[in-house]
């Protein structure tokens, strides 16, 4: 037993030294020590291995691993870019992750903020400020900047535009034009959002026996999905399933 105590610090010990010499987040020190020996584990695994294994993916597992342990990690970072530099890329960086914390509000106005100058008919800025709209419930202000992004040409009109659009319709009671946009956006947006988002909307204007097909189109891609990327899709599934019941 002592032997086995013994190894386990020591083991403890070397990636705490590490976590300094690497400029690792303090935190990781309290994970490694209070948790014997897995908050080690967890550490090698999702600090230490990428750093061998190289390539997109070991980043996007570290990513994965510090939003999981700290999920207002980015937002906090941003924050503070945001205030020594307020650049356009700072101010988005910084509106995007408030939004990914349900933060809509304070994602709106840093937007709006962003779009001026030689910025204010930057596309991505505008659907993100018109996503930040939506979810606040002011799709009438969402529909102009929308609108808007149309006039720009043809190379704005990408699925998540006419998914935004089709939203907005929807919330201002224009359904034969958000059916029109939602469809297009389902059958061209990857992933599975577009397809929840439709059935959702069939649902509720009282197409019931459609919004089973297009959950049953939903299930059918899901079949040929990677395992690892079914449990992000699963809460698209959901809401298309409530809607179709």
């Amino acid at each position: 037993m002592i032997p086995v105590i013994g190894l386990s610090l020591i083991f403890s010990i070397a990636l705490c030294v590490h976590v300094v010499r690497s400029g690792q987040a303090m935190y990781w020190l309290l994970i490694i020590l209070m948790f014997q020996p897995l908050g080690g584990i967890v550490y090698l695994l999702a600090i230490v291995a990428p750093e061998f294994v190289g390539g997109s993916k070991a980043q996007q597992m570290k990513a994965a691993a510090r939003q999981a342990l700290d999920p207002q990690r980015e937002y906090r970072e941003a924050g503070r870019d945001a205030e020594d530099a307020p650049t356009v890329t700072n101010l988005s960086r910084l509106a995007a992750a408030a939004s990914g914390l349900g933060k809509h509000e304070e994602a709106e106005r840093i937007y709006a903020q962003a779009l001026q100058g030689h910025y204010a008919d930057d596309p991505a800025l505008m659907l993100a400020r018109a996503n930040s709209l939506i979810e606040l419930g002011r799709a009438a202000e969402a529909l102009p900047l929308l609108e808007a992004l149309g006039e720009q040409g043809e190379k704005s009109r990408t699925p998540q535009t006419d998914l935004a659009l089709g939203r907005a319709q929807a919330a201002l009671g224009r359904t034969e034009e958000a059916d029109v946009s939602l469809r297009w956006a389902a059958a061209h947006l990857p992933g599975f959002e577009g397809m929840a988002r439709y059935a959702v909307f069939l649902g509720e204007t009282g197409r019931k026996a459609e919004a089973c097909e297009a959950l049953a189109e939903l299930d059918k891609r899901l079949a040929k999905t990677h395992p690892r990327f079914r449990r992000e899709a699963r809460p698209w599934r959901d809401m298309a399933a409530a809607a179709a019941g």
